[in-house]
């Protein structure tokens, strides 16, 4: 009788269940790791958002986008129009070296937080700093605005910072008022901010390249260093941020009155401009606010342009430690 070395059907099915077997066992190991490391990754971002970042809804359903790193006295920053909280990476970065706890929010409709079709004024701005100031319990606060942001955070320490607020910081800010006026004759005319109205609405991608190309951090000027990844970063910043946020918010920034904000102040407040600022002209600014203020202290940059905080970070940063140390 012919005899073979192959093996039975039946012991070839007993192999393939040992082998089926023995792969299902080493797998089990695996699939029981695969949810334990999802689970652990969930843990850790949630952990980093809890930590570094995160969003508080005001009360008429608005996401504002914050980062807070660090402990310490806390220092809010409020960024300029059309940015975000990222145009203070330079500050941020410093005084959390320095211990303290940094926060910078995202203004309603522009970087990541909601993009409002309404809403987009002062009051609200002002409202919405305030609901994040009470979601993050903060106190001995220090505020610093840059341009519109520097609007922005007069008014909320005006009407909502009592109690919660050491001091303000307004660098090459919008109050008093920007609008030539009958009350504010040395004022820029309406025009000026209805071609920015007209070139926002014409072409926004090409206006955000030309305004940091040019007058924003003084690149127009004969000599001047040109950084085009600043030029860049400003124009990602501002297109991350809705239109009609930022049309609306022409007129919050250039029409808004913060003369009688300005007068109800009573902390020490640090007034910078520099005195090539082609955005907001000193002579109807900085110079008018420190005049209005109970405890206001001007510092002029002599040459410096609005940008002043990115372009100028070195000499900037220790100015505002040692007003905050004071």
């Amino acid at each position: 009788m012919h005899t073979t070395n192959h093996p039975t059907m039946l012991e070839a099915s007993r192999r393939a269940l040992l082998v089926a077997a023995s792969g299902a066992a080493a797998a089990l190991p695996l699939a029981a790791a695969v949810p334990l490391a999802a689970s652990a990754a969930t843990g850790a971002a949630a952990s980093l958002k809890a930590e570094g970042s995160g969003f508080v809804t005001t009360k008429d359903g608005v996401e504002i986008f914050y980062k807070d790193w660090g402990s310490g006295q806390p220092i809010v920053f409020h960024h300029g129009w059309p940015l975000s909280a990222d145009d203070w990476d330079a500050q941020m970065l410093y005084f959390l070296e320095k211990g303290y706890r940094v926060i910078a929010l995202d203004r309603r409709g522009h970087g990541r937080s909601t993009q409002t079709a309404a809403g987009n004024d002062m009051d609200h701005y002002a409202a919405d700093v305030a609901a994040l100031t009470e979601h993050l319990d903060l106190r001995d606060a220090v505020h610093i605005g840059h341009s519109t942001g520097g609007g922005e955070a007069t008014r909320y320490v005006a009407r909502h910072g009592k109690g919660r607020v050491a001091k303000l910081v307004i660098i090459g800010a919008v109050p008093p008022i920007m609008v030539k006026t009958a009350a504010n004759p040395g004022g820029l005319p309406i025009e000026v901010f209805d071609g920015f109205r007209k070139a926002l609405a014409a072409n926004r991608a090409q206006f955000y390249l030309d305004i940091p190309s040019g007058p924003f951090y003084g690149f127009n000027r004969e000599g001047a260093e040109v950084s085009e990844g600043v030029i860049r970063n400003w124009w990602r910043q501002g297109m991350m941020g809705g239109a009609k946020a930022h049309y609306d918010s022409i007129k919050a920034f250039s029409e808004t009155d913060f003369t009688e904000d300005l007068k109800s102040i009573e902390v020490p407040t640090l007034v910078i401009h520099g005195d090539d600022d082609q955005i907001v002209p000193i002579a109807d600014s900085a110079l008018l606010s420190v005049k209005l203020l109970r405890n206001g202290t001007l510092k002029i940059f002599e040459g410096y342009p609005h940008g002043m905080c990115t372009t100028h970070a070195e000499t900037v940063n220790p100015s505002l430690l040692a007003f905050i140390q004071k």
